[in-house]
C-alpha cells in the first residue's frame, strides 16, 4: 500500500530530521491515527520526495526522521495556462486542482477587459495546489504566478520560447488546438479568456505577437472547463 503523502517547504536534499506543521501533524496523528515508527512520504513541490519515519507523533508538531531523499528532475519543457479569473472563486479553485493533477507546470491568472473578478486569496489557492499535488503524488507543484493584466502578460510572455496559442470564440480562421500542436519537446503556452471571451483587441494583440488562434472543440465552454480541456491536450497530445 502507498505510504501517506505530506508536504513540507522545509524538505531539502540534505534533510535528516523534519517537523510537520500543525495542520499536517493533526491529519497524521488524529485523522490517519499514525504513531511512532510509522512511515510516510514528504514532498516539497520542488522535485524532492523523502521517505520518513515518525519519531514523535505529536498532534501539533510531529517529528520525523528522514531515511532517504530522492529527486525527480523537472520537465525540461513547460506547459503554461494563462487563464482569466472568474467571478465564482470555487470554479477557479476547481481548475487549479485539475490543472495540478494533469501536470501543468505554470499557471498565470489573467485580468482581461471582461474579467469580472480581480482578486483572489493567494494563500488559499496555494493550499489547493498543495492538496492536488499530494493527491496525485507528484514531486512538482505548478508555479502560480502573480496576477497580471492581459497586456502585461503578453509583454511578460515574450521571454518564453515555444508554441503560444490563444483560445477564443470569435469567428475567425482558426484551427482546433489538437491539430495545431507540434513537437511535444517544446514549451507550450495557451491563453484562456473570461466568460465573455477576449475582446477583438485582445485577440488581435495576441495574434500580432505570433500567437496561434485556436478552438477547443465545437461547443462553447466555461472558462475553467476550457482551461482543463486545454491543459489535458497540451499535456497528453
Amino acid at each position: 500500500m502507498d505510504l501517506p503523502f505530506f508536504f513540507s517547504d522545509d524538505l531539502t536534499q540534505q534533510s535528516t530530521t523534519l517537523f510537520l506543521d500543525e495542520a499536517a501533524s493533526r491529519h497524521a496523528v488524529q485523522v490517519l491515527r499514525m504513531k511512532e515508527s510509522d512511515a510516510l512520504q514528504i514532498a516539497n513541490g520542488k522535485g524532492s520526495i523523502a521517505k520518513a519515519i515518525i519519531t514523535n507523533a505529536h498532534k501539533k508538531r510531529t517529528e520525523l526522521n528522514i531515511e532517504m531523499v530522492s529527486f525527480d528532475p523537472k520537465a525540461i519543457h513547460s506547459i503554461g495556462i494563462a487563464i482569466s479569473l472568474v467571478k465564482n472563486a470555487a470554479r477557479f479553485e476547481w481548475f487549479l486542482e485539475k490543472a495540478t493533477e494533469i501536470g501543468v507546470t505554470d499557471i498565470y491568472p489573467l485580468l482581461c477587459h471582461r474579467t469580472e473578478r480581480e482578486l483572489f486569496r493567494l494563500d488559499r489557492m496555494k493550499q489547493i495546489l498543495i492538496s492536488a499535488m499530494l493527491q496525485s503524488q507528484q514531486a512538482w507543484m505548478p508555479v502560480l504566478h502573480t496576477t497580471a493584466t492581459f497586456t502585461e502578460s503578453i509583454k511578460y510572455f515574450e521571454k518564453i520560447d515555444g508554441q503560444k496559442m490563444i483560445a477564443h470564440c470569435l469567428e475567425t480562421d482558426k484551427k482546433q488546438l489538437v491539430d495545431q500542436l507540434i513537437n511535444e519537446s517544446i514549451n507550450r503556452l495557451i491563453l484562456i479568456g473570461p466568460e465573455g471571451d477576449f475582446t477583438k483587441e485582445e485577440i488581435q494583440l495576441a495574434m500580432d505577437n505570433n500567437y496561434i488562434s485556436v478552438a477547443l472543440g465545437n461547443t462553447r465552454l466555461r472558462t475553467e472547463t476550457a482551461g482543463m480541456v486545454a491543459a489535458t491536450l497540451l499535456k497528453l497530445v
